[in-house]
């Protein structure tokens, strides 16, 4: 195996990255996402890389050396603290990524290959690395190949779309959840306010106002509107058309929001805001479930993830929930590897 690590993803192709990424299904390793994600100034991006020796890529995963992590919940609880995340760093939904068609002797020995790229990376760094909220199946294949266990920190939620449209959702609900869901929309609607789907590019600002005042509603004071609008304003220039937003209006004016995007076969809900002065009854269970929901079965997708937190109102809607990880290296478990010098992992070397 040839193993690299190289300090942007447009230095990879959006095709070879995708092939594996794709596949996968996870939004929070796409090409497209971890591209909008390098413009973060909180942390320096890199990526590690396996290769066979034909040059086809087996196995790959984002890395990010933190300077300031914003985000609580991916700040790590371990002493000494680990300053690089391995995967995702955001989206909480995480996954190395691997060539599906590997047998498991293969896909052990690419993933040996990746994590010893990591540790050298990090190492070079004067530090060790985490991987953050990792999937069921993504945990039970790094286990065997660090010293620690991995940890449960959280559930995570999905809802899974049968059938055909909004009917066949209904379906997966049991009598008395069908007659609150069918009651919940209908008052939404009489409320009279207009409904649209759009592009995030084209109301990030409003979004934004609508995002911090739930934000601060929950304890979050550093998510002020000024900041909320600069994140979904990146979001739109990174994700563009992909970035889907459904929102409610009144007098032109828009009272909530849900942003959302299709990627593989799930629909990935990202974010929602809500005016509660001005919402609609129900505003907020219709933007976050029920109009996504509709939008999802339009694009053909046959799931919507909806993440963590809020669990109760989640399964009472459909969702079913399975564990999601932390895996810590250790400062101990980083030696200098063979064959590392060809990695770019000297102190500084990620700009």
């Amino acid at each position: 195996m040839n193993t690299e690590i190289v300090h942007s993803i447009h230095d990879i192709e959006p095709a070879e990255w995708e092939r594996l990424a794709h596949r996968t299904g996870n939004l929070y390793t796409s090409h497209r996402w971890l591209a909008g994600e390098e413009d973060d100034p909180t942390a320096q991006p890199a990526y590690a890389l396996v290769r066979d020796s034909s040059g086809t890529l087996l196995a790959a995963a984002p890395l990010y050396l933190v300077h300031d992590e914003p985000n609580t919940n991916y700040r790590p609880a371990t002493d000494p603290a680990p300053r690089v995340i391995a995967g995702g760093r955001r989206g909480y939904h995480n996954a190395p990524l691997t060539e599906p068609d590997l047998s498991q002797p293969g896909r052990r020995m690419v993933l040996e290959d990746l994590r010893d790229t990591i540790r050298t990376f990090a190492h070079g760094h004067g530090t060790h690395h985490w991987w953050p909220y990792l999937t069921r199946t993504a945990a039970d294949q790094l286990d065997p190949l660090y010293p620690r266990r991995p940890d449960v920190v959280e559930d995570d939620a999905t809802i899974p779309l049968t059938g055909h449209g909004f009917d066949g959702y209904l379906a997966g609900l049991s009598s008395k959840r069908r007659v609150v869901v069918r009651r919940e929309r209908a008052a939404f609607a009489d409320a009279g306010h207009t409904v649209r789907i759009l592009p995030l590019s084209d109301c990030y600002a409003e979004a934004g106002r609508l995002l911090a005042l739930l934000q601060t509603s929950h304890g979050r004071a550093g998510d002020t509107e000024d900041v909320m609008v600069k994140v979904l304003h990146r979001q739109a220039e990174a994700m563009g058309r992909h970035a889907r937003v459904v929102g409610a209006y009144q007098d032109g004016r828009m009272t909530g929001f849900a942003l959302y995007y299709h990627y593989g076969h799930t629909t990935w809900l990202r974010a929602v805001g809500i005016d509660a002065d001005r919402a609609a009854p129900f505003a907020y269970f219709n933007l976050t479930y029920y109009l996504p929901i509709e939008d999802a079965y339009r694009n053909h997708t046959t799931a919507l993830h909806v993440g963590m937190k809020a669990l109760t109102a989640k399964r009472l809607r459909g969702a079913r929930t399975s564990p999601l990880y932390h895996l810590h290296d250790t400062p101990a478990a980083q030696p200098d590897l063979p064959g590392s010098a060809h990695l770019s992992a000297s102190p500084g070397a990620v700009q």
